[in-house]
C-alpha cells in the first residue's frame, strides 16, 4: 500500500493551517490552494490505492447503475400498455427498496476497510502536523470524487444496459413491443438523491472515526484485532443449538400457512447461527485442529492453521456474510425460476379448464336443472359459431365451506372456547361417490358411515373425520386417502389447505346443515356446479369463444331471474384461462426478473467481499511467510500451506450455504405451493442446477481474486 511519507508535503500547507495571520485577500487565496491541495491529496491518496478504492467504485457504480434500471422500469410505459401492469411496477418498486437498503448496508461494511486501510496514513499526516480539520477537507474531496465518480460511470451504465433490461423484461412476460431507447428523468433523479443520501452517511461515518481517533491510534490501526481470540464454547454451542432448531422447523413444518409465517423466523435464526459458527465455531474447530498433533505439525498446515486461528474471529464475520449471501442468491434464483418455467403448470392447476363455469345455488341440485342443461347447449352451441369443439368436459358438483380443525374433528363455525389458531381453518368439499368414480375413471365403493379423503398441502393423520355444529355432528371411518384428485381452481388459489370428503349421498351427509342452510338463506354452506370444457385454438380466439359464451349465460341468467320473479336462484361466475395468462405472466415473470436483478446485486457484494478479503489477508500474511522462508520453509511448501489455507477459508462459505439450502428445501416447496406450484420434481432439478452453475461461477472468482493475493505474499 502506498503512504504519503514525505514530511515536505506538510510545508506546501496554506498558510489558514499555519496561523491566522494575513490579510483578507490573502485569506481567501490561500483557501482556494488550499482546496485544490486537499483535492489533489485526495486525488493522489485514490490512485496510489487504486487497488482497493478501484473495486470500491466499480461496486458503486454497479448499484447506481442496478438501482437506475430497476427505478427505469417503474416508469416504462410499456408497464402502463401491459394488462394489469401494476403488479409488475409494485414488484419494481419492492426491488428498488431492497437494493438501496442492501447498498446502505454492503457499502457501509466495504467503505470501513477503507476507511481502516487509510488511517494508517492519515495518522502518519496527522503526527507531521496536519490537522484533524485538515485530514476531514481531504476526506470530504475523497468522498466526492467517489461519488462523482460512481454516479457517472453508475448512470452511464445504468442508461446502456436499461433498455438490454426491459428487453429481457419483455420476453420474460412474453409481450410485444417496439425498441426505443430513451432515458427517464425521474430515475435519474431518484437515483441520485438515494445515493447522495448513502455517499453522504458513509462520509459522516469517516469523519466520525477520524475525529475520535488519537494519532497513534491511526497509525496502528491496522493492527487493530490481531490478538489471538479466546475460544467461546458458550456462542459456539449457541449457534450450534440455534442452527439446530431453525432446520428442525425447515423440515417438520407441514402447513404451507404456518411455513410462510416462520420462514422469516428461521431465516434470522440462521443468519444468527452462521455468524455465531463462523465467528466462534471456527476458532474452536482451529484450536481442536492444532491438539491434532499428527495434522497440525506438517508444514502444509502448521502455517494455515495457525493463521485461521489467529485473525478468524475478524474474518469469520466476512466469511458468514458471504455464506448469507451465497444462500440468498440460490433460493432467490431456484425459487423464482422454478416459478416462472413451471408457470403453465401453476396455471392449470388455478384454472382446470380453458373455460371454466362456477354455478351456485342452495335450493336445488344445480347440475341436473333446467338452468344448467341450457348452459352445456350454448357452450357448445357458441363454440361451433367459431368453428371448434370443446373437448375434456368437466362436470361434477361439490358442496364447499369453512372448516376449522381441531385432531380428527372439523368445526363449520368458530366459538369463544376454541378459539382461533393460525393454520386450523380447512377449505372443506364434499362431493358424491358417483362424480369422483366418474371422473377419476375408478369403481370404488363406500359402505355406510365410510367416506374416501383426499387433503391438499397438509398431511391428515387421523383415520376418521367428523362435522359438527349447533348440536349436531356427522361421523365418517376413512376408508381410503386418494393420491390425486378432480382439478379444482379454488384449491390451487387458497393458502390455507383444502380437505375432499367422498360420500356415497351428499343430500344425505349434509342433511342437518343443508336444511338449516335452506330455511335461513345463510352462506354456511353453498352447492356448486363446477363445469369447463378446452377449446383447441390460440388466446386471442379462445377469448372470443369465450366473450361469446359470457353473453349468453348472463342472457340465460337474466332470464331465469325473470321468470323467478326478479330473484335470481344461482349466483354466475366464469373464467378464461386466455384472459388470465398475462396476469400470471406478470407475477411470476416480475418475481423471476426481480430474482436475476437482485441476484446480481448480491453475487457484485459476494465478489467484492472475496476480493478484499484476498488482499486484506495478503498484507496480513506476508511478513509472516517471509519469516517462514527465511527459517527454511521451502517454496513449494509455502504454496500448500497457502493453498490449504485460501482452500479452506473460501470454499467453507459455499459449503454452509448448500447446507443451508438442503434443509431450507422442504420449507421452500411448502411456500411455492402456496403459489400453485407442485412440481417436486422440476424444484430439484432446478436447485441441482442452480448449486451447480453458482458453484462453477464461485471457483471461477476464487481462482480470479485468489490471485491477488498470490501475488501480494510473495513472487511464488
Amino acid at each position: 500500500m502506498s503512504e504519503h511519507k514525505n514530511p515536505a508535503i506538510i510545508g506546501d500547507l496554506p498558510s489558514s493551517q499555519k496561523g491566522k495571520s494575513g490579510s483578507k485577500k490573502e485569506r481567501q487565496g490561500t483557501n482556494v490552494t488550499g482546496g485544490r491541495f486537499y483535492a489533489k491529496l485526495a486525488w493522489t491518496g485514490i490512485r496510489n490505492n487504486r487497488r482497493f478504492y478501484l473495486p470500491y467504485i466499480l461496486t458503486c457504480a454497479g448499484m447506481v447503475a442496478m438501482y437506475y434500471i430497476i427505478s427505469y422500469l417503474t416508469t416504462s410505459p410499456i408497464l402502463g400498455q401491459m394488462k394489469g401492469g401494476g403488479v409488475m411496477t409494485s414488484i419494481l418498486m419492492l426491488g428498488c427498496g431492497v437494493v438501496f437498503v442492501f447498498s446502505l448496508i454492503f457499502l457501509f461494511y466495504t467503505n470501513s476497510f477503507l476507511t481502516k486501510r487509510r488511517k494508517k496514513e492519515f495518522g502518519l499526516y496527522n503526527i507531521l502536523g496536519m490537522g484533524k480539520r485538515s485530514l476531514s477537507w481531504i476526506l470530504c474531496w475523497e468522498s466526492l470524487i467517489i461519488s462523482v465518480l460512481s454516479m457517472i460511470m453508475g448512470l452511464f451504465t445504468g442508461i446502456l444496459l436499461s433498455k438490454l433490461a426491459e428487453l429481457v423484461m419483455i420476453n420474460i412476460l412474453r409481450i410485444e413491443s417496439d425498441f426505443i431507447l430513451s432515458i427517464s428523468l425521474q430515475a435519474v433523479v431518484d437515483t441520485t438523491k438515494q445515493f447522495m443520501i448513502i455517499f453522504i452517511l458513509l462520509l459522516l461515518n469517516m469523519l466520525y472515526q477520524v475525529w475520535n481517533s488519537n494519532p497513534m491510534e491511526l497509525l496502528h490501526s491496522e493492527q487493530e484485532g490481531e490478538k489471538p481470540p479466546k475460544v467461546n464454547w458458550l456462542f459456539a454451542l449457541v449457534g450450534i443449538v440455534v442452527l439446530a432448531i431453525a432446520y428442525y422447523l425447515a423440515v417438520s413444518l407441514e402447513d404451507p400457512v404456518q411455513a410462510l409465517l416462520i420462514f422469516f423466523v428461521a431465516v434470522i435464526m440462521v443468519i444468527m447461527a452462521t455468524y455465531l459458527l463462523f465467528i466462534a465455531g471456527s476458532v474452536a474447530l482451529c484450536r481442536l485442529l492444532q491438539k491434532n498433533k499428527r495434522y497440525y505439525y506438517k508444514a502444509n498446515h502448521f502455517v494455515s492453521v495457525s493463521s485461521m486461528g489467529y485473525r478468524m474471529k475478524r474474518n469469520g464475520a466476512s466469511l458468514a456474510s458471504i455464506c448469507i449471501l451465497c444462500t440468498m442468491v440460490l433460493v432467490m434464483l431456484m425459487s423464482t425460476s422454478c416459478l416462472y418455467i413451471g408457470m403453465e403448470d401453476s396455471l392449470r392447476e388455478r384454472y382446470p379448464r380453458n373455460i371454466m363455469f362456477d354455478i351456485s345455488g342452495n335450493d336445488t341440485d344445480v347440475s341436473d336443472s333446467e338452468y344448467a342443461r341450457e348452459l352445456r347447449g350454448l357452450v357448445e352451441e357458441s363454440a361451433k359459431e367459431h368453428g371448434e369443439t370443446v373437448e375434456n368436459v368437466l362436470d361434477y358438483s361439490v358442496v364447499d365451506f369453512a372448516g376449522y380443525g381441531a385432531e380428527d374433528k372439523m368445526y363449520l363455525s368458530l366459538n369463544e372456547e376454541r378459539g382461533f389458531e393460525i393454520g386450523s381453518t380447512w377449505q372443506m368439499f364434499v362431493i358424491s361417490l358417483d362424480d369422483y368414480n366418474r371422473l377419476a375413471g375408478t369403481k370404488e365403493t363406500l359402505s355406510d358411515g365410510e367416506a374416501l379423503c383426499y387433503v391438499s398441502k397438509v398431511v391428515y393423520p387421523h383415520d376418521t373425520i367428523t362435522l359438527e355444529d349447533g348440536g349436531q355432528a356427522k361421523t365418517w371411518k376413512i376408508k381410503k386417502q386418494v393420491e390425486k384428485f378432480m382439478e379444482n381452481g379454488v384449491d390451487s388459489m387458497q393458502v390455507m389447505p383444502s380437505m375432499y370428503i367422498i360420500v356415497p349421498d351428499v343430500g344425505e351427509a349434509l342433511a342437518p346443515w343443508l336444511d338449516e342452510v335452506k330455511e335461513s338463506g345463510s352462506m354456511l354452506m353453498q352447492k356448486h356446479w363446477c363445469y369447463g370444457v378446452d377449446v383447441d385454438c390460440d388466446d386471442e380466439k379462445q377469448e372470443i369463444i369465450f366473450n361469446g359464451m359470457s353473453e349468453k349465460v348472463q342472457a340465460l341468467t337474466e332470464r331465469m331471474t325473470e321468470e323467478n320473479g326478479g330473484t335470481s336462484p344461482y349466483g354466475y361466475g366464469c373464467e378464461c384461462v386466455a384472459a388470465e395468462r398475462a396476469g400470471f405472466y406478470e407475477l411470476y415473470g416480475g418475481l423471476f426478473f426481480l430474482g436475476i436483478m437482485l441476484g446480481l446485486v448480491f453475487i457484485l457484494a459476494a465478489v467484492l467481499m472475496m476480493y478484499y478479503k484476498q488482499i486484506s489477508e495478503g498484507y496480513e500474511d506476508q511478513a509472516r511467510f517471509e519469516i517462514m522462508q527465511k527459517v527454511g520453509m521451502t517454496k513449494k511448501q509455502i504454496r500448500k500451506s497457502i493453498n490449504s489455507q485460501v482452500l479452506t477459508v473460501f470454499f467453507l462459505p459455499l459449503l454452509a450455504a448448500v447446507v443451508h439450502l438442503a434443509f431450507a428445501f422442504p420449507l421452500v416447496y411448502k411456500m411455492l405451493i402456496l403459489f400453485g406450484f407442485v412440481n417436486l420434481k422440476l424444484l430439484i432439478i432446478v436447485t441441482g442446477i442452480c448449486v451447480l452453475v453458482f458453484a462453477m461461477f464461485y471457483t471461477l472468482v476464487y481462482q480470479i481474486t485468489s490471485k491477488a493475493y498470490y501475488s501480494i505474499v510473495s513472487s511464488l
